[in-house]
């Protein structure tokens, strides 16, 4: 759902400043944290070859200032095809990724949450949850543009 959200934003949507953080902004931020989130530890992450690592805010989504830094807020605005190709690397690593996540560990392996491995997935999979629907609804009210719901794929065939 996450990426018919980006296909499907009209082009004066995706930098638009009608919100606080522009789509491109929440699209690239939820998918830098499903990346991230996917690794057993923050020291294990290794960030997209497209990631521009020079702003204060790498994820995109600013916050504080720091008024000693001299770089940017926040990273220069990701094209929807650079965002669709991060997309696609993200959805590549998921199987193999929770694969070799020990849910059982009962830290999470990041400093910030202090829960256990499998409750740090579910906070992974509600960020993606919270973020896609907050696209889905942009679109509908500025565009119009209704997103599928999708679901596992499986069918109740009968033998």
């Amino acid at each position: 759902m996450l990426r018919e959200t980006v296909e499907r934003c009209p082009d004066d949507i995706w930098c638009s400043a009608e919100h606080l953080n522009s789509f491109w902004q929440v699209a690239y931020h939820t998918l830098y944290f499903a990346h991230l989130y996917l690794q057993p530890t923050e020291a294990a992450f290794r960030p997209w070859k497209h990631h521009q690592s020079n702003a204060q805010h790498e994820d995109g989504i600013p916050g504080p200032p720091d008024p000693n830094s001299t770089l940017p807020l926040i990273p220069e605005p990701y094209t929807r095809d650079e965002v669709l190709a991060y997309w696609n690397i993200c959805d590549e690593m998921v199987d193999d990724a929770v694969d070799a996540l020990n849910l059982l560990d009962s830290s999470s392996g990041f400093s910030w949450y202090k829960v256990s491995k499998f409750e740090h997935q579910l906070i992974n999979l509600r960020h993606i949850q919270h973020h896609t629907a907050q696209l889905a609804d942009r679109l509908r009210s500025a565009a119009d543009v209704g997103i599928k719901w999708v679901r596992s794929g499986r069918t109740n065939e009968k033998a």
